[in-house]
Order: C-alpha cells, then sequence, then structure tokens
C-alpha cells in the first residue's frame, strides 16, 4: 500500500456518520495543550539528564522532547496525522514554557514590542511603535495561554526571584524580569477576568537624544538647547501621561550630564540606564515583605541620598510625599537634578506638584507651597503620545516665579500640528516643536556655567 492510499484510509476511517471529516474538525490547539503537557510531565520524571543545570541540559532537554513528542503523537494522536510543523510548534511551546515564558516569549524577546498586556488566559495584546494590537501565534490566530493554570505558572516563575509570593491573600506585586523590564500582576478577585499581568519593556540599549531627533521626537534646535541646561545645572521635570515615553526621555536627557559628575539615581523599579557617569550610586525602593515590614519607599531614599554627596540627585519618579524632599533638594545646592511625573501639561504639573508637596504631611501655606516649586523647578518638558502612536514633545515651558499668588511659567518651545486631515486614529501626524519667541528670563546658570553668550534664547543677551 502507498503512503497516499494509507493516508487516505486513515482519513476514511475517522469520517463521522454526517461525512464530516474529524481530521479537520479537532481541537487542534487543545490537542497541542494535551500533547505537550504530557511530554513536559515526562520529561520531569526523566532521570537521564540534569534538569537543574538548565544551560548544559537545554540541548539535550530539546532532543529529548522531540522523541517524546513522536513517541506521543504515534501512540496517542496518529489517526490525526499531525503535521511535522505541529510537532516542531508542539516543542517551540514546551521549551518556551519550561525555559521562558510560555507563549509571551517571542513578544518578551521583540524588541520592537514596548508592552505586553494580558488579560486572563484568552486575551494578550501588545504594543508595538505605538499600536496596541492582539497578539497573534504564527498561524495568525489570537495567541492564549493553555489555561489560567498555565498562566499562573508563568506568574511564578517572574515573581520567584524577587522572592514574593503572590496568591489571594496578596493579589498585587510588583516584579523586574532579568533584561529589566518592569511587571504589575493583579490577580482574581480583585482581577475579575483571571489574572492581569501588564509588562513594560525597555529597550536594552536607551535610545540617545539624536536617535530622538531622528525618530521626529523632539526638534534639533529643542534639543541642543536641553543639552546646555542640563549641562548649565537645570532643573527639569520631564511630565507625560502613562506611556508617553517619561523614563526613555529622562534617560536621553541624563547623558547629558558631564562625565566628572556624582549621581545619585531613585526609583521605583530600576529603569534607568546611563553609562557616561563612573561615579554614580542607584537606589531602588523595595516593597514590604509577607509580614509587612522592611518596606523602603522613594521618600526615605531621597533624604538617604543628601548624605551621599550628590552633585545631581535623578529620581526616576515623583508620585507622593517625596516631592517635597526633592524640591528641598533642588533647592540647597543639589541643582541639575532630573525627575519625571505623570500629567497632561505642563500647567498641570505644577498642580500636581502642590498636591504631592501637601501629601507629605508637613503643613504648608500653599503660597509657600507655590514658593516651593517656583525657586526649584526651572524647565518642565511635557510629552504626549499621539493619536498615530507617537511620541513628540509637545512644550518645553520655563517657571518664571510667583506673581499675585500664582506660579508664572512661559512656553519656549510649543510643538504646532500641520497638515492637518481628517484627524483619523493612527494617521501619521505631522508637526514641529518650534520656538515660540520667548526668552529665557532665569540666565544665572547659563553665566554661572560659563555659557552666557550661547543663542537667542536667552533674554537680555
Amino acid at each position: 500500500m502507498s503512503v497516499e492510499e494509507y493516508i487516505k484510509e486513515r482519513q476514511l476511517a475517522f469520517r463521522d456518520n454526517e461525512g464530516t471529516d474529524k481530521m479537520t474538525s479537532f481541537d487542534r490547539g487543545e490537542v497541542k495543550r494535551q500533547i505537550t503537557k504530557a511530554v513536559k510531565e515526562k520529561i520531569s520524571e526523566s532521570r537521564s539528564i540534569n534538569i537543574a543545570d538548565l544551560n548544559e541540559t537545554k540541548k539535550d532537554i530539546r532532543d529529548l522532547a522531540l522523541k517524546l513528542i513522536e513517541e506521543e503523537v504515534d501512540v496517542n494522536y496518529g489517526h490525526l496525522l499531525l503535521k511535522a510543523s505541529d510537532k516542531y510548534e508542539i516543542l517551540d511551546i514546551l521549551m518556551q514554557n519550561m525555559f521562558g515564558y510560555g507563549v509571551i516569549e517571542p513578544y518578551i524577546k521583540d524588541e520592537s514590542v514596548t508592552e505586553i498586556m494580558i488579560n486572563g488566559s484568552r486575551n494578550i495584546f501588545i504594543e508595538a511603535r505605538g499600536i496596541i494590537t492582539r497578539a497573534l501565534d504564527r498561524r495568525g490566530n489570537p495567541l492564549e495561554f493553555s489555561g489560567q493554570e498555565e498562566l499562573k505558572n508563568i506568574i511564578d516563575k517572574i515573581v520567584a526571584p524577587i522572592n514574593r509570593k503572590v496568591d489571594e491573600s496578596d493579589p498585587i506585586v510588583d516584579a523586574r524580569l532579568p533584561d529589566g523590564s518592569r511587571v504589575n500582576v493583579v490577580l482574581n478577585p480583585v482581577s475579575l477576568d483571571g489574572a492581569a499581568v501588564t509588562i513594560r519593556k525597555f529597550p536594552q540599549n536607551p535610545y540617545t537624544m539624536e536617535q530622538l531627533v531622528e525618530f521626529g521626537a523632539i526638534s534639533l534646535e529643542a534639543a541642543e538647547l536641553l543639552k546646555i541646561m542640563v549641562r548649565a545645572k537645570y532643573n527639569i521635570i520631564v511630565s507625560g501621561s502613562t506611556g508617553s515615553g517619561k523614563t526613555t526621555f529622562l534617560n536621553a536627557l541624563s547623558m547629558f550630564i558631564p562625565e566628572n559628575s556624582r549621581v545619585v539615581t531613585i526609583e521605583d523599579s530600576a529603569e534607568l540606564k546611563f553609562s557616561q557617569v563612573e561615579n554614580k550610586v542607584r537606589l531602588e525602593a523595595r516593597p514590604p515583605n509577607l509580614e509587612g515590614k522592611g518596606e523602603i519607599t522613594i521618600r526615605s531614599l531621597v533624604k538617604t541620598a543628601l548624605r551621599m554627596r550628590p552633585d545631581r540627585i535623578v529620581v526616576g519618579e515623583v508620585r507622593g510625599g517625596e516631592a517635597l524632599d526633592m524640591l528641598q533638594a533642588m533647592n540647597t545646592g543639589h541643582d541639575g537634578s532630573l525627575s519625571t511625573g505623570h500629567a497632561n501639561s505642563a500647567v498641570d504639573m505644577l498642580m500636581r506638584l502642590e498636591t504631592m508637596v501637601l501629601m507629605s504631611g508637613v503643613q504648608f501655606p500653599l503660597l509657600s507651597v507655590r514658593q516651593q516649586i517656583a525657586s526649584a523647578v526651572d524647565i518642565i518638558v511635557h510629552l504626549s503620545k499621539l493619536r498615530d502612536g507617537t511620541r513628540r514633545v509637545m512644550s518645553i515651558t520655563e517657571i518664571l516665579g510667583i506673581e499675585d499668588g500664582e506660579i508664572i511659567a512661559t512656553d519656549i518651545f510649543s510643538f504646532r500640528e500641520s497638515d492637518i486631515g481628517g484627524g483619523h486614529e493612527n494617521e501619521h501626524i505631522k508637526g514641529v516643536l518650534e520656538w515660540t519667541g520667548e526668552r529665557i528670563a532665569r540666565v544665572q546658570k547659563f553665566s554661572m556655567a560659563g555659557i552666557q553668550d550661547y543663542c537667542k534664547y536667552l533674554k537680555g543677551v
């Protein structure tokens, strides 16, 4: 009997009474999950290789897994006549589960993907190049975990290195992958539709300001001005909404810090990467342990940093009472400090700073709070994620001081959208960050840095 005749005979043998071919109607995904589970159990029971030493045995495990897949298919699923591509797909899933993070492993390795959003086991979305889409497998089908158990195993693998437990009694946890990606996990019953996992990825090689100029995120002349401002020790806050690129931009700004500076970075989750400064200390906040003890807050780290003789302090993000300590540091000899904050505009950032200072628990009159802010903060750079998915600098704003009890600010650069079309979603937006004609009033730091003859942007020069 020829191969063709054998295949035809097997297909006819499994045709049901209504003429439906079971070869095409079986749940291919479920079969692959069952095979994967069976083979994984057999590998776990194997004593022929040292599974604990993953690096040396990965190839051995792959060879063994392929052999076991072949055996499992022949014994229990031979009537389905699975293709070689199906078997290798099962092999890839198995290896991803054992050595990586399951079905999302390819997206974790994909540098174009900046966010992975898991809403239960059957709804996975990604953000790539600023656009959010449903995650697909290699066949173009929606990517899914085999079930909540597989997703829970991946979550356990994520939180294990930081010695954290996440369960119903403690359903929310923040973690970090070995590559620096930030992870937030929320379990049921807090997350009603199953475990929710959000992975924020960061480029292994942070973007430079030159690259941001190439991408159109900022104009060349605005980038040059910010470069001089950082070197002249202006205190700068980068504001923007979630996902607007604040950390990326802060990384690029920090590359302008002179090499001979002593810098202390303070972050909730370590994300900043700048290598040009050798004399740096990186501090990271710590959540409480299972007993609710051992928490180290951003605010306590800011206070500690002041005792470490920093030239500059870089706070990854201010979101609470630490704003007061940061402002006081800026006002007491730590010029050139940088930070980020969530806000919808530069003016909103000023109001948020007021609120955060009041959250510190120290009773200040509102006027005193505003005077602290106006004295400490020199520049606010505001970013936005536009409807086409691009991140742009929308304004560079100088804080001028207090007038009639209000903080006065003026835009030095402002983004102007041009060539406006129908405003369709994802339509490429054209525009330019251009000088408003306003000149910088606070020129003392330029003078102290020896660059008073710099350019047209300085008032009175």
